[in-house]
């Protein structure tokens, strides 16, 4: 478990942390997200003793992980994944890391073979791919097999299959009570990946919950609807509240009503209907939404010249 408290940091005039509270829950996958310079990796180096907060408190597993007598045992972390001697091969940089723990050969072989680096252990890291650095930066945070792991940006790099196979793993220690804190920029990933969600922007927690509850308070529900009779179905739906559109004959986009007050004014009045499907909002559409003011870097809009080339 990780638990924050008021937890601050600043360099000289700027506040990269503000005075931020959470608790990261053991049993679950626990995403972490936030505009570039909100404090992410700040964070999270602070929960690993790298930077020493300001103002307020970190603890993992209920001590802070300098504390730790065992720490590869308890948290398991990758933040940089060229944080590594590039001249040592793949397999002598992780019995580096197992030994300072007393941890042996086994456990290397065993984490080798979990993240893929058979065939390329005996290689000098300096020549890897930045695919093949991320997997060697995991099988480093596993080699304790600790109880909380903390990933920065794990699938940066992967292929399909890489990426497929963190999702699986970290979904599979989570299953086991682990606790599991993932920072990406991958939305459609972290989706399907995290339960849980921490939203940061300009150092401060702007949303904390349930994946699917963060996405529903901070997207809009539509319904669509697909009716012979839609133009009828449109001029039955209209009053306070109630927007309905449509962008081809006898398909309409309802939003401000639900699928089931849809339907039963159909019925009603007798309106045939083909299709009445609720349709929510992505992860991605809820975190432009929640973080659309905490944007430090903002991009001008792309020419509509472009957009239109672009999609023949």
């Amino acid at each position: 478990m990780i638990e924050a408290q008021g937890l601050t940091k600043r360099y000289g005039p700027k506040t990269a942390v503000d005075g931020i509270t959470f608790t990261v829950q053991p049993g679950r996958v626990t995403g972490f997200l936030g505009p570039n310079g909100a404090g992410k990796s700040t964070t999270m180096r602070m929960i690993m003793g790298l930077d020493r907060p300001s103002g307020g408190s970190v603890v993992v597993n209920g001590k802070p992980y300098a504390q730790h007598h065992s720490p590869l045992t308890e948290v398991g972390a990758l933040l940089e994944a060229k944080a590594v001697h590039t001249g040592r091969s793949a397999r002598n940089h992780l019995r580096a890391i197992a030994a300072t723990h007393g941890i042996g050969d086994k456990r290397v072989n065993e984490v080798i073979e979990m993240t893929g680096l058979d065939a390329v252990a005996k290689r000098r890291v300096g020549g890897f791919s930045l695919g093949m650095g991320q997997r060697l930066g995991i099988a480093a945070a596993l080699v304790g097999d600790p109880r909380t792991l903390i990933l920065d940006e794990p699938v940066n790099g992967l292929d399909p299959e890489g990426v497929l196979w963190v999702r699986n793993l970290v979904r599979y220690l989570a299953s086991e009570g682990r606790t599991v804190f993932l920072s990406s920029h991958l939305m459609s990933e972290m989706a399907v990946t995290a339960d849980h969600l921490l939203v940061i922007g300009r150092g401060k927690i702007i949303a904390d919950g349930p994946t699917a509850t963060v996405i529903a308070q901070a997207t809009e529900e539509t319904v669509r609807v697909v009716s012979p009779q839609a133009t009828d179905l449109a001029a039955l739906l209209q009053g306070p509240g109630v927007s309905v559109t449509s962008d081809e004959p006898g398909v309409l986009v309802v939003s401000g009503a639900t699928s089931i007050q849809v339907g039963e004014l159909a019925a009603s009045n007798r309106v045939v209907l083909h299709e009445l499907t609720p349709v929510s909002g992505s992860l991605e559409e809820a975190y432009m939404s929640l973080t659309q003011d905490s944007v430090e870097y903002h991009s001008s809009e792309v020419p509509a010249e472009l957009t239109q080339e672009g999609s023949r």
